[in-house]
This record gives structure tokens, C-alpha cells and sequence, in this order.
């Protein structure tokens, strides 16, 4: 269960970051920090309005409300914000935790079966 839960948690800062990271997205050509994050808000609010109107028009969910799918949205987005500080704080720090996990992450994926027995070879001893 709890290898389950690491799973979903890293899975969901992955996917948050190729959106949200300024690092991964194209405003990473925006130089200063704070105009990063207004274009961030500015798309946020942008977003969430034209879901407002995706809901109301052709869901037939009239009486929706633009300003509640905002709030909304700030409830599910500001606690992965919070995580996403926690994990990025994990991957500054070096923490155990967090290194371990994206080691076997790392090894899982590109070998699918780790064996056991698998020796390195040191070229330089062995030549």
C-alpha cells in the first residue's frame, strides 16, 4: 500500500511539472520569475473560466457558476502546489527518501527485469 501511494504521488508531481514547471514549459524563455507567474495565473484563470463555459453551454449544467469552478480549481491546485514544494525541496536536499525511489524508478525502467547476479564490468582492471 505504501509502495502504491509513493507510486501515485510521484506520478502526479511528474505529470504537474511537464505542465506547471516553468523549468519544462515553454515560459522557461521568460526570463524574470514574476512575469512567469502572472502568464501562469493569467492561463490558470483562463482555463478555468472556458470550463465554466464548456459546463454551462454544452453540458447543459446551467446555474454554473464561473466564479465557484475557480475557487474549484484553487481547491484542487493549491494542495498539489504544496506537495509539489515538498517533493522539490526532497530533490534539492538529496533526500534518502526521495533518491531511492527515483533510482528505482530509474532502474525499473529501462531494465524491466533487475537481476541479482548482474556483475560490473571495470575496464580498466580487466583489460
Amino acid at each position: 500500500m505504501e509502495k502504491d501511494m509513493k507510486k501515485l504521488l510521484f506520478w502526479i508531481i511528474d505529470c504537474w511539472r511537464v505542465i506547471m514547471d516553468n523549468r519544462f514549459n515553454p515560459l522557461r524563455f521568460i526570463a524574470d520569475p514574476s512575469v512567469q507567474a502572472y502568464f501562469t495565473l493569467v492561463l490558470f484563470t483562463m482555463w478555468s473560466v472556458f470550463f465554466g463555459f464548456i459546463a454551462t453551454y454544452y453540458m447543459g449544467w446551467y446555474g454554473y457558476s464561473i466564479v465557484n469552478s475557480i475557487v474549484v480549481h484553487l481547491a484542487i491546485i493549491i494542495p498539489i502546489i504544496f506537495t509539489n514544494i515538498t517533493f522539490q525541496e526532497a530533490e534539492r536536499d538529496g533526500a534518502k527518501w526521495y533518491m531511492d525511489y527515483r533510482k528505482e524508478q530509474r532502474l525499473l525502467g529501462l531494465f524491466p527485469t533487475v537481476r541479482t547476479n548482474v556483475v560490473p564490468w571495470d575496464l580498466d582492471n580487466e583489460a
